[in-house]
């Protein structure tokens, strides 16, 4: 199944109208929400269970025949679909709003499309592959008033929240660096070579459909279920599949929208993959901020043992550390406890979404004001570690000028699948 270029532009043209007769019914909460999942297996599973609590799911895809079967056993009375713009594009199911949780390569067309209909969309982490793709999705989510949601969970942690307010505060003083880091992908998935050789895909596999937008290349080992996060096609390396992640408490609580100069140093790659290793250095006005992969690490603290995941705050008064991948269970290395401030205490990070698409208040992890603008910082220190170069910006994040990078910021897509 497809949708031909022509149409899709049809329904870009007259996403207006149907934004204004659909949101009419979205606040009244008379009717439980209609939801299309697209991708059903790994975060698409715990993500279509998630949404089933508080919607119906109204129709689900995924290019995997097998999966998509068993997807329909929990779901038996939702429309089935190979081709998420099928899916969407199909006006009979009368959906308010999509699930994407598929590989980062196809976020953004099945994110766009949806949004182009104004419809509501929560998206898996990183938000796109792309820079451009990120500043579309906010574009669209702005113009279309699309309530939407990046999917980093551990911001709907209490310690998280508390954390970020303490922060933003002042609680630690004048911030003087900041550092983070993770395991990926060593032990994860394999960077720095070449793809595995061509083979023959799974008889279940639709190939053509999950390459989506990406140039064709035959099938390998290692693409279709996990690996693919490291190759460029399709993945954004550790940087952005932990960083939504690791970064998103020192995001929210330090101000990171305008770096100065990103530049990286990296192990060997081949040209088809991220590297063996990096470091980031992301510089500021007043502090740097540091990203450590695959086994590089910060000189910690004296006394502190770090793990594979982490990050650290380094204040005038204080610093903050946390040891998990969410950002979820921070301390003071005073030893203090964080204060007992005032947050917003979260409903769940799906339940969030939801609440929004029927008059609540704002996801904390919205497109426009959280998943567009830090997924691009964290694509931008990818254009450091790819071109080897230092990425010198001219303005903040959503507007820097990124002239001269144009093949990595808004690569060449597949016919039928722009956005």
């Amino acid at each position: 199944m497809s949708i031909s270029r022509r149409e899709l532009l049809k329904l870009a043209a007259g996403s207006a109208t149907v934004l204004s007769l659909s949101s009419l019914s979205f606040g009244q909460g008379t009717t439980p929400l209609r939801i299309g999942i697209v991708g059903t297996h790994g975060k698409g599973e715990s993500n279509r269970k998630a949404a089933a609590q508080f919607g119906t799911i109204a129709a689900i895809c995924d290019v995997d025949h097998t999966r998509l079967a068993q997807a329909a056993a929990d779901h038996p009375e939702a429309e089935r679909f190979l081709d998420f713009r099928a899916m969407i594009t199909d006006r009979s199911l009368n959906l308010d709003a999509v699930v994407v949780s598929t590989p980062d390569h196809t976020h953004a067309a099945a994110a766009a499309l949806a949004q182009a209909r104004g419809l509501h969309v929560y998206c898996e982490k990183p938000l796109t592959r792309a820079i451009g793709e990120a500043r579309r999705l906010a574009q669209l989510a702005r113009t279309n008033r699309c309530v939407t949601q990046m999917g980093n969970q551990g911001a709907a942690a209490d310690n998280f929240r508390r954390a970020v307010n303490f922060v933003r505060d002042g609680g630690l003083g004048e911030i003087r660096e900041v550092h983070c880091w993770t395991d990926r992908a060593k032990g994860w998935w394999p960077q720095g070579g070449p793809a595995s050789p061509p083979k023959r895909h799974p008889e279940s596999l639709e190939w053509r459909l999950w390459l989506g937008p990406a140039p064709y290349r035959p099938f390998a080992d290692g693409y279709h279920p996990f690996a693919w996060r490291g190759r460029r096609d399709f993945g954004t390396g550790a940087l952005g599949d932990m960083g939504c992640h690791l970064m998103n408490l020192l995001w929210h609580s330090v101000d990171l929208r305008s770096p100065r100069t990103i530049t990286a140093e990296t192990g060997t790659f081949d040209v088809d993959s991220f590297p063996t290793d990096a470091q980031v250095q992301f510089d500021y006005a007043d502090f740097g901020l540091t990203w450590y992969e695959s086994g590089r690490r910060p000189t910690p603290p004296a006394g502190l043992e770090i793990g594979g995941n982490g990050g650290l705050i380094v204040g005038s008064r204080d610093t903050l550390y946390f040891d998990d991948a969410y950002g979820a269970e921070p301390r003071l290395l005073s030893g203090n406890p964080i204060p007992d401030i005032s947050f917003t205490k979260s409903p769940g990070h799906m339940k969030e979404w939801f609440d929004g698409m029927q008059g609540g208040d704002r996801p904390y992890s919205d497109i426009v004001h959280a998943g567009a603008p830090l997924t691009e910082l964290l694509l931008l220190g990818n254009l450091a570690i790819l071109t080897g170069k230092p990425t010198h910006l001219n303005g903040q994040i959503g507007r820097a000028d990124l002239r001269g990078y144009e093949d990595l910021v808004n690569p060449a897509r597949t016919p039928g699948w722009e956005i």
